[in-house]
């Protein structure tokens, strides 16, 4: 064990250094998806200032590197507009700030006027969102998603300011979106109109209910949990909970290697109530068993329910341990490879009933560990080197200082 740790902090190690100047880390590997945006938190500066304000608070990195990139991140005009949302604009530079701040005094003038653009953004959109839902209409999955939505945005306030009315206001707005609709379709009320791209489809004419962590009503899932954990007093939160995991509950899978849940719902399988053994994703934390099983491990701590726990660890194990599944997974990333799943394991195992889960970390922080010593893949954070290797350092030293992965509502 701890010849694993040492090869994770040295890999960990190796990318910060290869990431520690932000005027040449994109000079020999260019970002992919066009995300390289300064402000943005999944491809950007911003993502990976993380990096290395995680480093710095953990007493391993220099706080001038990360302050640099700080520096980039936050310059240019900084983007409020209807696509800004915790991956992107002033909210994704208000939660690294606040992580590179802690409890400290840093960066509290910078803070104060990104809060007040937050607040103000979120205010925004729980009108839209109240309004749409008066109206009767289903919504979008950008109205409440982690990505882009109120999901995303409560997860930055629940960590910023879990007392402050803007955070109450964005847990019943989603204690809200859980209570059926009048439309009366027995449909859950986050059921979409739109393909799970976020477009209307001829493929989905009657749109799909999603469940992932990303883009569906896991976050929501996972969001409300933690709330409830961290005894923020709002109404209705433990019966929202509830709700979501009867519907969760009616679409989990069972097979040969574990439990495990569709990443999205059409209409043709609520007719049929059935899903082929095919659709099984990947384990990865954005559709995947990565993100469902951690979200599903927080509703059980919330609800005090420890057989819906150990369903969920289950599922986590049946990941760890099945070669097929880990296979499904060569990329390095957060949001689609190892990355992800092995920081979601390595979350569950600090909460989980049994010691099985932490014994499986070895083994796949090893594997990560030899990808990242070939020459540095993208340096982003959501699908490239910054990302993996912040969960190498945080495997390593069995920490995460900052609880940088609040931001993908691990913690």
């Amino acid at each position: 064990m701890i010849g694993t740790h040492s090869a994770a902090m040295a890999a960990a190690e190796a990318v910060a250094d290869a990431l520690s100047d932000p005027g040449n880390a994109w000079t020999t590997a260019q970002p992919t998806g066009g995300r390289a945006w300064p402000q943005s938190l999944a491809g950007g500066a911003a993502g990976v200032a993380l990096l290395h304000i995680e480093r710095a608070r953990s007493g391993l990195g220099d706080w001038r590197t990360a302050h640099a990139w700080l520096s980039v991140a936050a310059s240019g005009e900084l983007t409020t507009a209807t696509n800004a949302g915790l991956f992107f604009g002033a909210p994704a530079l208000a939660f690294v700030t606040h992580t590179a701040a802690g409890s400290s005094g840093r960066y509290r003038r910078a803070l104060t006027s990104l809060d007040d653009a937050v607040i103000t953004i979120t205010r925004t959109r729980l009108a839209a969102a109240h309004a749409r839902i008066d109206r009767g209409d289903q919504p979008v999955m950008k109205e409440f998603d982690l990505i882009r939505g109120l999901a995303g945005l409560g997860a930055y306030h629940l960590r910023r300011h879990p007392d402050h009315p803007i955070t109450c206001g964005v847990l019943s707005y989603l204690v809200r979106l859980t209570e059926p609709l009048p439309s009366g379709t027995g449909l859950p009320p986050w059921w979409t109109d739109v393909a799970p791209n976020g477009e209307l489809t001829p493929e989905y004419p009657q749109g799909h209910g999603n469940l992932g962590l990303s883009h569906g009503i896991g976050s929501v899932l996972a969001l409300l949990s933690l709330a409830v954990l961290r005894n923020v007093p709002v109404t209705g939160m433990t019966d929202a909970i509830e709700r979501t995991c009867e519907w969760t509950d009616l679409w989990r899978q069972q097979d040969d290697a574990g439990p495990w849940w569709p990443g999205f719902i059409t209409m043709d399988q609520v007719r049929e109530q059935r899903i082929r053994p095919s659709l099984r994703p990947r384990p990865s934390w954005c559709y995947g068993v990565a993100g469902m099983a951690r979200a599903q491990q927080l509703a059980g701590m919330a609800l005090g329910d420890t057989a819906r726990q150990q369903i969920a660890e289950e599922a986590m194990l049946a990941a760890l341990r099945d070669p097929m599944q880990l296979g499904l997974l060569p990329e390095i990333g957060l949001c689609h490879g190892k990355a992800g799943l092995l920081q979601a394991a390595w979350r569950m195992a600090s909460d989980a009933r049994t010691p099985h889960i932490t014994a499986g970390l070895p083994r796949l922080a090893t594997w990560l560990a030899k990808q990242l010593a070939f020459p540095l893949p993208d340096p982003e954070l959501l699908d490239g080197a910054a990302g993996a290797a912040l969960v190498l350092h945080s495997v390593g030293a069995n920490a995460a200082a900052s609880d940088w992965d609040a931001f993908l509502l691990l913690a």
